[in-house]
């Protein structure tokens, strides 16, 4: 095709019309905009049409269009056209050929699948796509898999896998509806989404990791502050103690459980003697402590309190995760 296309070039420039050469040097040397370099252009297109259609032809079996394959080729063509040198060479066929090959393969590199698919599936689904539509013309129906893999003589292992292949090449909208779906649901509708909760649950698993180490009224206050949603003001009045006193301590109890999450608090660990008040009920303990645990939210809370919005409880963890 290369040499056919040259003998044309050659006969076009002997019925007086101007040659590849000189076509070549009124793109290199007129501006851009320039009607006479956009004629050249057109020129030059129109006479190595073959020469693309052929680079084009052999990949006419693959699941893309002819037509966006022949605007590639058309794009290597220009590439040519542009960095064709006359003084190095005479012949702008033998230039533009490989530069329109590896233009169209560049095009099939960037299409590709992201899984790799085995040469000899490839192969297969060529010739899959071919045997399809000869027995279909042959039997007046669509051929069933037995029949396929008996014309192609392969197994059924070998023809799953091709038809498994061809798939790769065929990208499906998610917004198409699905084809057996009874609520003409979409493939978007299926697809999972990521759940915020579930970091804040890992983040509250690693506070209540190191909630016992705290001190009991360091407890109760984080309980008051992020789960009964009061001030300082109101803690303070509720504990007897002053705001200033609730804010130091509201402090060092948070600051003990950043460095224990985030791992930079190297002090001994405070163990304090006696039950633990926490998450799974504010204490276990009989006698006055029950009763003063019991006391800090309201009798009837439970964990975590019902129908509250957690938007203190992350706060709080966040406050402790720094």
């Amino acid at each position: 095709m290369t040499a056919s296309v040259t003998r044309l070039a050659a006969r076009a420039s002997l019925a007086g019309e101007p040659s590849d050469q000189a076509l070549v040097q009124l793109v290199r040397r007129l501006p851009r905009g320039s009607q006479e370099r956009a004629a050249a252009y057109e020129q030059l297109v129109a006479r190595y049409q073959p020469l693309v259609r052929s680079c084009a032809q052999r990949y006419w079996q693959s699941p893309e269009p002819q037509e966006e394959l022949m605007q590639v080729g058309y794009v290597g063509l220009l590439k040519a056209i542009n960095n064709f040198d006359p003084a190095v060479g005479d012949s702008l066929a033998a230039y533009a050929r490989p530069c329109i090959s590896g233009e169209i393969k560049q095009y099939f590199r960037d299409r590709r699948p992201q899984m790799r698919v085995q040469r000899s599936a490839q192969e297969l689904r060529h010739e899959l796509k071919r045997a399809r539509a000869e027995l279909a013309q042959r039997l007046a129906r669509t051929p069933g898999a037995d029949e396929l893999a008996a014309h192609l003589g392969v197994s059924r292992a070998d023809l799953r896998s091709a038809e498994h292949a061809d798939l790769l090449f065929q990208v499906s909208s998610l917004d198409a509806p699905l084809p057996d779906g009874a609520d003409a649901l979409s493939l978007a509708e299926l697809v999972g989404a990521e759940d915020p909760r579930l970091e804040h649950a890992l983040d509250m698993q690693a506070v209540w990791a190191h909630w016992g180490e705290l001190p009991a009224r360091q407890q109760r206050m984080l309980l008051l502050r992020f789960y009964g949603n009061m001030t300082q003001a109101e803690i303070g009045e509720r504990l007897g103690i002053s705001q200033m006193q609730v804010s130091k301590l509201l402090a060092r109890a948070l600051a003990l459980l950043r460095g224990r999450i985030t791992g930079q608090d190297t002090g001994p660990r405070r163990l304090r003697p006696g039950p633990v008040t926490g998450p799974a009920g504010y204490g276990s303990s009989s006698g006055g402590s029950t009763a003063r645990r019991a006391s800090m939210v309201t009798s009837s809370r439970s964990w975590p309190p019902p129908n509250r919005d957690t938007t203190s409880c992350t706060r709080a963890t966040t406050w402790a995760a720094g």
